[in-house]
């Protein structure tokens, strides 16, 4: 079957589709021994395509598993600055990728797969995957809820109103399920910054059907058939 370039290599886990576009418009790839161009599609059953003049990977098998990312790890696979990265908690006997980021200060599920397609999928903000998380804060906590559920601006944008719903609260601090579908940088601490709170705690406890359950701080399974078909379903709304 046809189909665009980036996507190809997106999917057999070379690049994502940005970078895949990057290695096009730099003349890196080509289909049958030409030079391939940027929107360029191609039959990876049929036609040869090679990377710096070598052929793509057979399609390896599709894994995707779930991570309990601990805090003081980095989400992005190296760091110039030397930090622990989440991937390196992952032994699965492949390369593997995260779909989303969780910050360093952060913790909680994070998912890992060698699909592009998925992860692309799930991660663009037209398929609004819901994302829950535990937030535990310290300020106002008299107008705490209210402020947290408005519909703010971040990066120019209104963002979708979260739902927020309060778990526990004593005089010192408050944790909240907070629930969103968009997934802008950082979102969560912004929202909580522009309500005047410091977040204490957060951590992500479901996406999209997914939870992280009983799942112990560092340690990574594999989604069961069940959960992918779940998981896929849901990127392709």
């Amino acid at each position: 079957m046809t189909e665009r370039i980036q996507k190809i290599l997106s999917a057999r886990g070379i690049a994502s589709r940005r970078a895949a576009e990057k290695l096009l418009q730099e003349g890196r790839i080509t289909v049958n021994g030409t030079t391939a161009a940027l929107g360029q599609s191609a039959d990876p059953d049929t036609d040869e395509i090679r990377v710096d003049g070598k052929p793509l990977p057979k399609k390896a098998e599709t894994v995707c598993l779930m991570l309990y990312k601990p805090r003081g790890y980095v989400t992005t696979l190296s760091d110039e600055l030397g930090r622990k990265t989440a991937a390196s908690l992952i032994d699965c006997g492949c390369r593997v990728y995260p779909i989303g980021r969780l910050d360093y200060a952060s913790e909680g599920l994070l998912l890992f797969t060698n699909d592009g397609e998925l992860a692309h999928r799930l991660m663009h903000p037209k398929h609004a995957v819901e994302k829950v998380y535990e937030v535990t804060v310290s300020g106002r906590l008299d107008t705490a809820r209210e402020l947290l559920a408005r519909p703010i601006e971040l990066d120019g944008r209104r963002i979708e109103p979260p739902t927020v719903v309060l778990l526990r609260q004593n005089e010192k601090k408050a944790t909240y399920e907070i629930t969103i579908h968009e997934g802008r940088n950082r979102q969560i601490r912004r929202m909580c910054e522009a309500a005047g709170l410091y977040v204490l705690r957060l951590c992500r406890v479901r996406e999209g059907s997914l939870c992280l359950g009983s799942l112990p701080v560092g340690k990574w399974r594999y989604l069961t058939k069940e959960e992918y078909e779940a998981l896929d379903r849901e990127g392709k709304k």
